[in-house]
């Protein structure tokens, strides 16, 4: 690491004003502030005495999404193999279709968005930030395998400018940056977001599987969206394990749990969020299981509720992103609580989005600020009162 400090120290000169590779000023210094520590501190205002600066807390973000991203490499190939196959292949082949099949949505999700940012910091003459290190593995994580190139590239260019940049950047937006994503894609080409023919990959690659013309696989909430309410899919240990078709990294509950704890130990993530999310839902799910319509989703189990979809993946990763929800410690039971209850409720009862958790939380991301300016005034109230009674 020495000789890279030193190399980096020898040609820094270059990208500094005046330098034959100023153009990539911000290029450089994205890449230093990654691998080291800044050396720089501020003059005047609030001082940081810590060397965790975002970078680094992103950093964290990202190694606690790679469990549910390695799974979820694994599962796509699991899926090919099992409905275009027709048969399990060894570990490292269904691994191997899994990774090849994700890995170029990776590489357009951060050449696309990093690519946007790096031009707009170059504009602006400032640093690169580091909000994208977070969005660029959660989008291709969030979307069908089936999810074409051109279209992730579309919605990650249209996120970026205007769900982030438009409103000054990292720590500036109101939406989640990925679920902005997702939503786009999701109202702008609704065949390849949902139906049964996006969840499993249908084409060999580099020799790996097969090619099947016309296959469809539904999810087990697609399936419990056109159901009764004695068609209720069975709870089986696959919807936990994440052995089910689905978006790319979402359907493990054991991998986004790993994730959740390394979140929880690092004090990256609020536990208030993540524990009301649930709350929230389960306490909808048994609403509906008492007074909800003759419907399947409407009879579900709460716990199934909490193990399909996107639910746990978005209570652990996109709830908590501290930037978009709400930061009084109340406040954060509140957005939390919210973002369950709506889930299950436009789960059962929009039939056409069986989902529900994206929109649920951009819904609260909307009312975030308004949550905690409440939390606030009736703090303010309440010591206005206790102050009034001490001096009578």
């Amino acid at each position: 690491m020495k000789a890279l400090r030193n190399y980096l120290d020898k040609i820094k000169p270059h990208f500094q004003e005046g330098g034959k590779l100023h153009a990539f000023h911000s290029l450089f210094d994205g890449f230093e502030t990654f691998i080291f520590v800044p050396d720089t501190t501020s003059t005047s205002g609030a001082h940081i005495h810590d060397s965790a600066d975002s970078k680094r807390l992103m950093s964290f973000v990202v190694i606690s999404l790679i469990p549910a991203l390695l799974f979820g490499m694994y599962n796509v190939g699991y899926q090919h193999y099992i409905h275009a196959v027709g048969e399990l292949g060894t570990f490292w082949e269904m691994f191997g279709y899994g990774f090849l099949a994700v890995l170029p949505k990776i590489v357009v999700s951060y050449g696309v968005g990093l690519g946007i940012e790096f031009i707009i910091a170059q504009w602006k003459k400032e640093e690169i930030q580091e909000g994208f290190l977070v969005s660029g593995i959660l989008i291709p994580m969030i979307v069908p395998v089936d999810c074409p190139l051109w279209m992730l590239a579309l919605a990650t260019g249209f996120a970026v400018i205007f769900a982030k940049e438009i409103f000054g950047g990292t720590g500036m937006n109101i939406f989640n940056v990925a679920l902005v994503t997702r939503a786009f894609l999701f109202f702008a080409y609704p065949t390849k977001m949902s139906g049964d023919s996006v969840w499993v990959s249908s084409e060999s690659i580099f020799g790996l599987g097969k090619t099947v013309d016309g296959l469809t696989v539904a999810t087990p909430l697609g399936i419990a969206s056109t159901g009764t309410a004695d068609q209720v899919p069975a709870f089986t240990m696959d919807m936990v394990t994440g052995l089910i078709p689905g978006s790319i990294a979402e359907t493990s509950v054991i991998a986004i749990l790993i994730g959740a704890v390394i979140l929880l130990i690092t004090g990256i993530a609020s536990w208030k969020i993540m524990f009301s999310v649930f709350v929230g839902g389960a306490f909808m799910g048994i609403v509906f299981n008492q007074f909800g319509p003759d419907t399947a989703m409407a009879h579900m189990p709460w716990y199934e509720h909490l193990a399909l979809g996107g639910f746990c993946f978005g209570a652990v990763f996109m709830a908590t992103d501290p930037v978009t929800s709400a930061r009084t410690e109340t406040g954060k039971y509140i957005f939390g609580f919210l973002i369950g209850i709506m889930a299950i409720v436009i789960r059962v009862l929009n039939p056409g989005y069986p989902e529900g958790m994206m929109l649920a939380i951009l819904l609260m991301n909307i009312f975030a600020p308004l949550i905690d300016y409440y939390v606030v005034q009736s703090n303010i109230s309440a010591r206005v009162k206790r102050a009034i009674n001490s001096n009578n």
